[in-house]
């Protein structure tokens, strides 16, 4: 018994030293571990863009990763423009893989109340080029006594346009070294990038030739020697990932797949702040009416299970901002109908011990077969929760029915734990030992008598 105290009081303390932190690292942003919760649009404020993609012209392989190359840059863009938290994400419609369904890019712009400055933000075709610059000047700037981020500002003012662009570049290609096996890009330019590239490498041998996507470097390779055939490799010590990723950038970073805006959608500050209010004083609302519930109905293990509610409400909290998760109202909702299902475990635990009680066993006893035939009950309703929201996490067709999905999944599995293993510990730790009328009324619920055998609890 004394190690189940020592269990319970720690659990309490290290729940309410968690706790704190999470209340403080919101209330205190500036500090050294502020962190606020990360907020939807619908709660924040901001622009909500929808963009039809035209695959059309695309091989059903060519599809995905174009789209992902497609989000990649316009995230890059909408990063340009200093947009704090910014959303891009891909959805798709219709039969999942085909060349037929329908692929939508999302745009989430918290804080950009202005239409037409979001729409002009990430509807500029995004450029491609190439710049070179003197690898003297670029290795006076790295001596400097500067921070990584100031010589690079400084290098990147340094770089100076060819003229060589996206549109002649007819394809990059995927290759690995017969030598050592590392992977390399190949480059292929049409006739006028062939004779300008020549011209351009047989000037900038030895220097730096820098790819540039929209203003950022993502690759700086140096020249080695002059190339007049218009086909170059790119090596030096790449990851697989970081070879294709390149490649990507450069088969569709210059010519993205095409676009149409189909809807725009505005939340203004104020309107989300009102619904974020709403949603926390609904939250509230709920605990305090199932904690008076549970106290009144199920007296003292309704007591331990507002215990392990408040644990559970500090764990989700706590996972909102480690994951992070970011909160709209459809999350609030989810997380709301989670503190429903954790009541729910505790009830069946409790309804199971009553009924261990009506068949003469000791309160010990009641609480231990409770706990244990509950599981069962308790596990398969929570799978089958887990199941639907694993399916509507991965199937869902929006960023609403998915960020539902998770604050959901997350509850169930934290309530799981609550339920389990915090409820029977805190109550194997302030359960009676004797029988008399007052343990009686203590460990009963509702407004029936129970009958506790004596000769099992003494």
């Amino acid at each position: 018994m004394l190690k189940t105290r020592i269990i319970a009081v720690f659990l309490l303390i290290i729940a309410f030293v968690i706790g704190f932190l999470t209340y403080y690292s919101s209330a205190r942003p500036d500090s050294s571990i502020g962190k606020p919760f990360k907020l939807g649009l619908d709660l924040n404020g901001g622009t909500h863009l929808v963009y039809k993609a035209d695959t059309s012209k695309l091989s059903s392989d060519e599809v995905s990763v174009s789209m992902q190359a497609l989000r990649d840059v316009i995230e890059r863009r909408v990063n340009a423009f200093g947009v704090g938290e910014p959303i891009v994400q891909v959805e798709q419609g219709g039969i999942l893989g085909s060349k037929e369904a329908q692929h939508k890019l999302i745009v989430e712009l918290p804080g950009v109340t202005d239409i037409e400055e979001a729409v002009s933000m990430i509807g500029q075709t995004p450029v491609l080029e190439f710049q070179t610059i003197d690898k003297k000047e670029s290795d006076a700037v790295s001596a400097k006594n500067l921070t990584d981020e100031e010589k690079q500002a400084e290098i990147n003012k340094l770089f100076k346009p060819t003229g060589i662009t996206g549109r002649m570049l007819q394809k990059a290609v995927l290759e690995f070294n017969p030598t050592t096996g590392e992977p390399t890009v190949s480059l292929n330019f049409n006739s006028e990038g062939k004779a300008l590239f020549a011209k351009v490498t047989k000037e900038n041998v030895g220097n730096i030739v820098g790819i540039f996507l929209d203003g950022s470097p993502i690759s700086l390779p140096t020249v080695r020697e002059e190339i007049k055939d218009g086909k170059a490799v790119i090596s030096g010590a790449f990851k697989l990932d970081e070879a294709k990723k390149l490649v990507r950038d450069l088969n569709y970073g210059a010519l993205p797949v095409p676009i149409e805006l189909l809807s725009t959608q505005t939340v203004g500050a104020s309107l989300g702040q009102s619904a974020l209010k709403g949603g926390i004083n609904a939250g509230i609302l709920a605990l305090i009416v199932i904690g008076i519930f549970l106290i009144i109905w199920y007296r003292l293990p309704g007591f331990i299970a507002v215990v392990s509610l408040a644990i559970y409400t500090t764990l989700m909290l706590t996972l909102f901002k480690l994951i992070p998760v970011t909160l709209t109202a459809a999350g609030i909702a989810a997380f709301i109908l989670s503190i429903g299902m954790a009541v729910d475990a505790n009830i069946l635990i409790f309804e199971r011990m009553k009924e261990e009680l009506r068949r003469g066993k000791g309160i010990s006893e009641a609480m231990h077969e409770g706990f244990a035939r509950a599981w069962l009950s308790i596990r398969d309703s929570n799978t089958s929760s887990i199941i639907t929201g694993l399916i509507l996490y991965f199937f869902g067709s929006t960023s609403v029915v998915t960020g539902f999905a998770l604050v959901f999944l997350v509850g169930v599995i934290v309530s799981m734990f609550t339920a389990i293993t915090a409820s029977r510990i805190f109550l194997y730790v302030v359960a009676p030992k004797t029988t008399n009328k007052l343990s009686t009324f203590l460990i009963s619920n509702g407004f029936t008598k129970t009958i506790i055998s004596q000769s099992l609890t003494k």
